[in-house]
């Protein structure tokens, strides 16, 4: 996960096929994350192009702005009748 770039999204199956696991497994080792804010398990998104989890801060709202700040691209929707994100700095 260090390597994700300022502003770069990975999905959890993607980086799972580096590693040599499973999406969930790489959900779940990104929950566990004590650091998230130095580890940036915030640049991590689903296949389907929602948010999925965050350990940090406030959660999802917190991923959604740490995203929001590096200007990243959010290609889907975080939840059921969000609009794609195209973030801005803030």
């Amino acid at each position: 996960m260090t390597n994700i770039t300022f502003s770069e999204l990975s999905t959890y199956g993607e980086l799972a096929q580096i590693v040599g696991g499973s999406a969930r497994s790489f959900g779940t080792a990104c929950g566990r994350n004590p650091i998230p804010i130095i580890i940036p398990c915030h640049r991590v998104v689903a296949a389907n192009g929602r948010f999925g989890g965050y350990s940090g801060g406030t959660g999802i709202e917190t991923k959604r702005v740490l995203i929001a700040h590096e200007g990243a691209v959010h290609a889907g929707p975080a939840t059921p009748g969000d609009k794609p994100v195209q973030a801005a700095l803030l």
